[in-house]
């Protein structure tokens, strides 16, 4: 698996620098977390469904998630106020490099009919977040061992300031966008 924390310091960094003309390489966009979380809707019905979420998380990510808990009741869909609803984890240091490295040269490609993710996907502020549909196209997930399929967002979270810098480091480091 290529290490990408090696190839932002060699590659990615002179090249930004350059594009973007900035004067310190302390200025170059980076990486400060990568956040997985996994709406676990279903648990209102099945209390399993949190569990298998979490062990899911576990395997894909390394990391314990927490559980994220509902605020408050809402009658139509059958949910109390401190029911678990979901679970998250937020990627720093090595974890989140070696996540990044997984997701885009070995989870993605995965996708059926996959033709790049959207440039679409930034929030005005540098941070791009995808939705992943189902949690099979990563490779440490055993087929016959899952439940049921579940999606999963992922935000990655930078410090650019801006969309086209985000944009930039992401593709600099091999994120496929579409054409």
């Amino acid at each position: 698996m290529v290490d990408i924390k090696e190839q932002y310091s060699k590659e990615v960094v002179p090249a930004l620098m350059k594009q973007f003309g900035y004067a310190n390489n302390l200025q170059v966009p980076r990486f400060e977390k990568v956040v997985i979380n996994m709406g676990l809707g279903e648990a209102t019905a099945n209390a399993k469904a949190i569990d298998s979420g979490v062990k899911d998380l576990v395997t894909i990510t390394g990391q314990k998630p927490i559980i994220n808990r509902a605020r408050k009741s809402i009658a139509t869909f059958k949910v109390r106020q401190g029911m678990p609803v979901g679970a998250s984890v937020t990627l720093r240091g090595r974890r989140m490099w070696d996540f990044l490295a997984k997701f885009i040269h070995i989870a993605l490609p995965r996708i059926r009919d996959f033709r790049g993710v959207s440039n679409r996907s930034f929030d005005g502020r540098g941070n791009y977040s995808i939705g992943v549909r189902e949690q099979l196209i990563f490779p440490e997930i055993n087929y016959e061992q899952v439940d049921s399929v579940r999606g999963m967002d992922i935000a990655i979270v930078t410090t650019a300031r801006t969309d086209q810098e985000a944009q930039a480091l992401l593709a600099a480091i091999g994120m496929p966008f579409r054409r």
